[in-house]
């Protein structure tokens, strides 16, 4: 019997990818031909669309959706021949906080053939320090690495290839434009306040950060991007990006005292709205981190992006790790979850045409539920499936969208008891269908494992066809099994509530 608890790899099937950012303040997409495992880069596209300047009370206004719609319209001519799997399209912070993402997902979603995920704060870090790693080379010298968006500001202290600590501070350009600057009028005492709500806001990270240190700093993305293009064109420093430097344009956007009239070398006229925000951002991380020097990268989430899509096809899969650690973590019976997810994948081989979930997105989604689905048995036997839910929806899970942890959460949930239990969080109609298919596989699976007899594997056929299923068993083989029979005929009645019919045999 193969290892489950080993990286599953695929070959790369792709010549090109792409990864797309929608991001708080700007869309960006970057397409990448892979050759030999590498990557070059063959195009780029960005879109200033400020999404989370649309954020009114929680929700996203008509007008900002509109412009990242038609940002996408743009982006969706690029990628239309490229195969599902191998583009990733991300949101960050502003999607992340609107109480209407998944209108506007919807929307994208009729644009593009691929999925929108929306990613966690520390997972968005993760990315970015990968997409820094990646296009720089340091050694072994630990990083910081600082990247400021729209809507939020990721921190991550890694080496080499492995981020150490990851967080991510809801501070950004375009939220602090809205809250400091709402009239664009700069001046010393909103400039200031700016600066100290986000010293305020970093307060809960410094003393981890400065504990942990770090052999050089580097920043990502657009506004470090443009104080580092500022000191650069007026030659105020020869190290990069110092808080001197970042002074002495401070300097200047007050004397300007309002967008409109901030004119200097290096500044791109898209930038000049939110530039006064960066910098006060960037002045507080240099000072509560006391940074001398800050190199800039071009990689940042666009290319952690990348990466990730070709990790998944290698042994690299951050979210095979991932699995592993949850399995760790809360002492989950190994041998019954490889029982169990054997089973399932078993079943899954038999009906996967017929139930059209023949993807490696349903294998492996089956395949992690099927090894997690005790998982809450750490907190307690009593609706332990309600308790897994709750562990896999709301933990930090690095590699997975925030999509993936609730498909996996809604699995976890219906592996027992009624089959129409269900999280608060809304699938696509087609999703959702592949979801209950799935999951009456692991349940299926599991009913055949409940005496958790050890190296016990059924022999069984499946024939599935819409929303029936028959499992035919070697002759006699239920007969001498009481409590499976018991348990099939109860499952059969669940089953039928939600117009599945089972049979078996």
């Amino acid at each position: 019997m193969q290892s489950l608890f080993l990286q599953q790899s695929h070959d790369f099937p792709f010549e090109k990818i792409a990864a797309i950012d929608l991001g708080s303040n700007s869309f960006h997409m970057v397409i990448a031909q892979v050759t030999h495992g590498q990557l070059r880069i063959i195009a780029e596209y960005g879109e200033k669309v400020q999404l989370a300047a649309g954020l009114v009370n929680g929700h996203l206004d008509d007008e900002s959706q509109q412009r990242g719609l038609d940002c996408l319209s743009q982006f969706a001519q690029a990628i239309e021949d490229l195969p599902p799997g191998s583009v990733r399209v991300v949101g960050t912070n502003a999607l992340r906080v609107a109480k209407n993402k998944y209108d506007f997902i919807g929307k994208a979603m009729d644009i593009m053939t691929h999925p929108v995920e929306i990613i966690a704060g520390r997972e968005e870090a993760r990315l970015i320090f990968v997409g820094v790693s990646r296009t720089m080379d340091h050694g072994d010298a630990k990083k910081l690495v600082v990247d400021i968006g729209g809507g939020s500001t990721e921190f991550i202290i890694g080496q080499q290839l492995e981020p150490i600590l990851t967080e991510s501070l809801h501070m950004g350009c375009v939220s602090y434009t809205k809250r400091f600057f709402p009239e664009g009028e700069i001046t010393k005492s909103n400039f200031q306040k700016a600066i100290t709500a986000a010293r305020l806001e970093l307060l809960s990270i410094q003393d981890d950060y400065l504990d942990e240190q770090w052999d050089i700093a580097i920043g990502s993305s657009g506004t470090i991007k443009a104080a580092f293009n500022i000191i650069r064109e007026n030659n105020w420093s020869k190290k990069g990006v110092t808080l001197k430097s970042l002074k002495q344009i401070q300097k200047l956007l007050l004397a300007a005292g309002h967008p409109d009239k901030v004119d200097f070398p290096g500044l791109k006229p898209e930038r000049k709205n939110t530039i006064a925000a960066g910098i006060a951002i960037l002045i507080a991380v240099f000072e509560c981190f006391d940074i001398k020097q800050m190199d800039f990268s071009v990689g940042a989430l666009r290319e952690g992006v990348l990466y990730d899509i070709m990790g998944r096809y290698a042994e690299t899969d951050i979210r095979e790790r991932t699995v592993n650690y949850v399995l760790n973590q809360y002492h989950i019976d190994t041998e019954q979850a490889k029982l169990v997810t054997h089973t399932a994948l078993s079943a899954l081989a038999q009906v996967k045409e017929k139930w059209q979930l023949d993807n490696i997105s349903s294998e492996d989604l089956l395949r992690w539920a099927g090894l997690m689905h005790e998982v809450g048995l750490g907190i307690s036997h009593s609706r332990y499936h309600k308790h897994g839910a709750y562990i896999i929806s709301e933990s930090d899970m690095p590699g997975f969208s925030q999509q993936e942890q609730q498909a996996l959460a809604n699995l976890i949930l219906r592996h027992r008891r009624k089959f129409t239990q269900s999280l608060d969080f809304r699938f696509a109609k087609s999703d959702q269908q592949d979801l209950d298919r799935l999951s009456i596989l692991l349940r299926l699976s599991i009913l055949l494992h409940h005496d958790r007899k050890e190296g016990d594997m059924p022999i069984f056929s499946l024939k599935a066809d819409d929303k029936n299923l028959h499992i035919e068993f070697l002759s006699e083989w239920l007969d001498s099994r009481p409590l499976t029979l018991a348990n099939l005929q109860r499952e059969a009645e669940l089953l039928s509530g939600s117009g599945y019919t089972l049979t078996f045999s």
